[in-house]
């Protein structure tokens, strides 16, 4: 047994010190009522690990600690209203910094097996965005459409670790290739993303900067075929057609006059055909398929943090409330599939977060319970019993 909880654990992972230095950078602790930038940290991140729904939850859950406060770091628990408060006039930029901060500090300094697509020694990138509905009443600054609000997260994921190395978080209404215009990619990088951020221009951008990028064709791209190079033998049965192609539009022409390979692909499983494009004239017909169908780790990281955490439903509805609350689910998603990853047992993600939940102030050894958590519950129950029949 330990002296401290969980809960407190999870906590000595973020570097305090780091967090002052980006607290004194932001000025985040001016007119803080009281209430400082790591008390609203630990408040946020207790939200979303201890799944609390309001900030009546989250200031009742954080004293139900019964005094051991002190072992989070805080002085005293925030009631509602101050929690309100900060939430509204403390800048989302702090924990959207620190995220940053503690991804370097987690994970870029730990080596972790890639998924898959071992044999490709690239940087390889997903783009995806994802909608998270909001009530427009009450949320009338997250426009979308007429009678709908929405926010939207716009990602890039590392394939290395599936976790965004960007995130920006804007109105629904912002379309994903505005946004992906803006960004930049190390030289040689691979790009994979839907047929939403098929932007010709944009294509060539990344080309002309000597990304290679995946994507599926639009239904209604016109093309000419410059040179038929399919091949049907031995492991190729799933190839339909791979091809040289030019776009023949003049719009989509001038926007990328360069040629560009189209791959039909047949899905053995679900009997669906897809068609690629890319730049890259010289991987494999399959190679292109296998790099496309890694695109769904973006989606599984979208529906991990939206299953998991609180972001469906928020405790503020101003737009840096709501911000607050994404980037502080980015931190805990970070640290809990940081876990997942040097855990010795073979975790699930929902299962962690719910054996974590049910554990949060338990005082038990965390990297002994991740490795063997139904020996240390065991334990845990035994001991529990030998009190009992000593009493």
């Amino acid at each position: 047994m330990v002296n401290i909880s969980l809960f407190s654990q999870l906590l000595s992972f973020f570097p305090r010190e780091k967090f002052d230095r980006l607290v004194k950078r932001h000025g985040s602790d001016k007119h803080s009522k009281g209430i400082n930038s790591w008390t609203h940290f630990v408040s946020m991140l207790f939200c979303h690990i201890g799944g609390a729904g309001s900030v009546r939850d989250i200031s009742q859950g954080l004293r139900s600690t019964t005094g051991n406060i002190n072992h989070l770091g805080i002085g005293r628990v925030p009631c509602k209203s101050s929690l309100s408060y900060i939430n509204k006039h403390r800048s989302y930029e702090l924990f959207r910094d620190f995220y940053y901060k503690m991804l370097e500090e987690l994970w870029h300094r730990h080596t972790f097996a890639r998924n898959g697509l071992k044999k490709l020694k690239r940087n390889i990138y997903l783009l995806d965005a994802t909608l998270i509905p909001l009530c427009l009443e009450i949320f009338d600054w997250a426009t979308y459409r007429s009678s709908k609000g929405a926010v939207k997260m716009h990602t890039v994921l590392d394939y290395h670790g599936c976790l965004p190395v960007f995130t920006a978080i804007t109105e629904g209404s912002v379309h994903e290739i505005n946004i992906a215009r803006k960004l930049s990619f190390p030289t040689g990088s691979v790009i994979v993303m839907d047929r939403g951020y098929v932007d010709y221009k944009w294509l060539h951008v990344l080309d002309g900067s000597r990304c290679f990028f995946v994507t599926r064709a639009k239904t209604n791209m016109a093309y000419q075929i410059i040179e038929d190079n399919t091949d049907k033998s031995g492991d190729n049965a799933f190839i339909l057609a791979d091809q040289l192609i030019r776009l023949t539009t003049p719009q989509a022409g001038k926007d990328y006059p360069e040629k560009l390979r189209m791959v039909v692909y047949l899905d053995s499983k679900s009997g669906q055909e897809y068609t690629f494009i890319t730049n890259n004239l010289h991987w494999k017909a399959q190679t292109v398929a296998d790099i496309y169908k890694e695109r769904w780790h973006i989606e599984v990281f979208f529906k991990h943090i939206k299953q998991n955490l609180k972001i469906k439903s928020f405790v503020g509805t101003s737009e840096n409330a709501v911000k607050i609350q994404l980037w502080t689910a980015l931190i805990a998603v970070l640290l809990l599939k940081f876990l997942k990853e040097k855990a010795r047992y073979k975790w699930h993600l929902s299962n962690l977060v719910s054996f974590i939940r049910l554990n949060l102030f338990v005082k038990i050894g965390l990297k002994k319970w991740l490795d063997n958590p139904f020996y240390e519950q065991k334990q845990i129950i035994q001991m529990a019993q030998l009190k009992l029949f000593d009493g």
